[in-house]
Parts: C-alpha cells; sequence; structure tokens
C-alpha cells in the first residue's frame, strides 16, 4: 500500500505542468522551423513589426504552395522591405541555425554555473570557433543596461580571478596578472559586478557610486580603502574583521556577495577552466544575469534573455576606421 501511494506521489510530481516555454524549447532544439516560430513568439508575442521601421502591418511571405518561405522571411507593408526574426538582434547574419541558437540559449539561462562553448560545440555538432562567438553574443545578449541603483542594505567586495597570486609573499606589493572584479549587491535582490584594472580608492569609488544609492547601509570587510568611501553613506558604513577571522556580526556581513563570487570562481575554474582579460567582463555579466533572475524560473528566464537580444550586435571583428 505504502508502495502504492509512492508511486503515485511520483507520477504526480513528473506529471507536474511545465510552462509553455518550457514545453516548447526542446522542440525548438530540433527542427529549425519550430525554432523560427519559437524566437518569433518570444521576440513579437504574436505581434510581429518590422524592426527597420516598427511597422506592425506586415506578413509571413510564402513558397507559392502555401507553406512559409524557406528562409522564414517577412515583408513589411510600411518600408516596404523584407526581413526575419534575426534580424536586429545578436544572431542577424549568422549562418548558424536558429535551432543552435535556441538549444545555447537554453543551455545558457539554465546552468547555474554555465555552460561551455566546448559542451555546446559536442551537442550541437558545430565549430568551437562557432560555439565560442556564439557563446560570447548570448552573455552580450545578457548584459543588463539601464540598470536603477541598488538601495538597502548593500554590501561590497572585491576578489581576483584568473592568473597567478596577486602578490608574492616576500612582495606583497608586487602584482601579477589576475584579474580584479569589484561588485555591490543588495542584500536579497540584484547584484552589480564590474572587471576594474586595479582596486584602487579611485576605482573602488566608481563602482560603488555608480551602482549604489547613498541613501543605503554599506557593508564592507576591513579593508582600509572603503574607510573615506563609507563617510558618504548617512546611514552608516559598517565592516566585519576578516583579517581577524570575524565573519558575521549581527547582521553586519559580505556573505551575500561572498556567495556570488563562489558561484562566479566556480564557473570560471570548474566549466570554462581559462578566461581571458579581453572576455572576463562577458562571463561577469553572464553570471550577474542569472544571479538577478534566480527567483524565476528557467522558461521565464530565457525569455528575458531572448529580449535582451534585440537591438544588440556584437561583431567578429571590430570595424576599422578608414
Amino acid at each position: 500500500m505504502l508502495k502504492l501511494l509512492f508511486m503515485k506521489k511520483q507520477q504526480k510530481k513528473s506529471g507536474q505542468a511545465k510552462s509553455e516555454i518550457l514545453q516548447g524549447i526542446p522542440k525548438a532544439c530540433m527542427d529549425e522551423a519550430t525554432a523560427v516560430e519559437f524566437m518569433e513568439k518570444q521576440r513579437w508575442d504574436n505581434i510581429p513589426a518590422c524592426p527597420r521601421c516598427g511597422d506592425t502591418d506586415v506578413e509571413k511571405m510564402t513558397d507559392g504552395n502555401g507553406g512559409r518561405n524557406k528562409r522564414f522571411l517577412w515583408r513589411c507593408h510600411g518600408c516596404k522591405q523584407q526581413f526575419t526574426v534575426r534580424i536586429g538582434t545578436v544572431f542577424e547574419d549568422s549562418r548558424i541555425p536558429l535551432k543552435v541558437w535556441c538549444h545555447a540559449f537554453w543551455r545558457a539561462c539554465s546552468s547555474k554555473k554555465g555552460v561551455s562553448a566546448l559542451q555546446i560545440s559536442r551537442e550541437c555538432q558545430v565549430s568551437y570557433k562557432s560555439a565560442l562567438f556564439l557563446m560570447h553574443r548570448i552573455r552580450f545578449a545578457m548584459t543588463e543596461t539601464n540598470t536603477e541603483k541598488l538601495q538597502g542594505t548593500i554590501e561590497a567586495d572585491e576578489t581576483f580571478c584568473g592568473g597567478k597570486p596577486r602578490y608574492r609573499r616576500e612582495n606583497r606589493s608586487k602584482w601579477s596578472t589576475r584579474t580584479p572584479v569589484v561588485a555591490v549587491v543588495k542584500r536579497g535582490g540584484d547584484v552589480r559586478a564590474k572587471v576594474t584594472s586595479d582596486i584602487t580608492a579611485k576605482s573602488l569609488k566608481s563602482v560603488i557610486f555608480e551602482n549604489v544609492d547613498l541613501n543605503s547601509r554599506l557593508m564592507t570587510d576591513d579593508n582600509k580603502t572603503y574607510r573615506p568611501i563609507g563617510r558618504k553613506f548617512p546611514k552608516g558604513h559598517f565592516s566585519v574583521m576578516h583579517t581577524m577571522g570575524e565573519y558575521a556580526r549581527g547582521d553586519i556581513t559580505t556573505n551575500t556577495i561572498e556567495s556570488y563570487f563562489a558561484l562566479l570562481k566556480r564557473g570560471l575554474y570548474g566549466t570554462f577552466h581559462a578566461v581571458s582579460k579581453k572576455h572576463l567582463h562577458r562571463y561577469v555579466s553572464e553570471f550577474q544575469f542569472r544571479w538577478n533572475t534566480r527567483k524565476i524560473d528557467d522558461g521565464q528566464r530565457l525569455a528575458i534573455a531572448i529580449r535582451q537580444a534585440e537591438g544588440k550586435r556584437l561583431m567578429y571583428c571590430e570595424p576599422k576606421a578608414g
């Protein structure tokens, strides 16, 4: 009897209703036509519009037999031009099938510590070079813009990613190849992270004042560099003495920002293994996006990432003047 009840409970759990996005994404990863329709649904939400002029007076182009055009074209009656769902997004002019893009977006949004380009290359049977650039464009799409300043109880800290140790024991002023990342997080809320060239007072001040409302409580470790910055916060600057082995004193702690750094470093070391300084900011943006959307399910996170891909372009080679 107990075994029967357990089996019924398991069946009910495995048969729970999924969101429309999570139901449709596996099919979109296998068929190109389904992938195109999935991307159109996420981008336009049943109201297709021309990405060039914004007119909604558009129509699907057919192949003459009632089916869709093999290039999945649309025609705008406003500007008289043709377009597809790719135009005006990070996957514009990409020869990679949209079903591969759907799969890569899904994996990037559902993997807590990220997915490597080599893994996407194996799963989708594309070259590593194509998979790497594809993932960089997805990270570029995840980059948040026009973010509001954080307010409340704010934790600030810095860390170092990659490279060799930041100093030799006999000469602590000698920095090496590790890249600093400065971040601030609202306790229970969003995070803002930025790759910097150093962790001087000027760099820390720039990141904190750019992303934090001064009408907040600031929590840091006992780094002396934060002291003049903390004086600008009327509600107080509180610090924990990490050098003395103290990591929490009541609600005074930096454990939240340490949690973000833990996820970032586990992803960099465990999933990606090696990240260059040139592209580190894109990986930081990816982990920031997943942190800020951690309270919603994978389907909602995927929809947001696809919508954020609109209006962005990342070129393989930067255009040169002249």
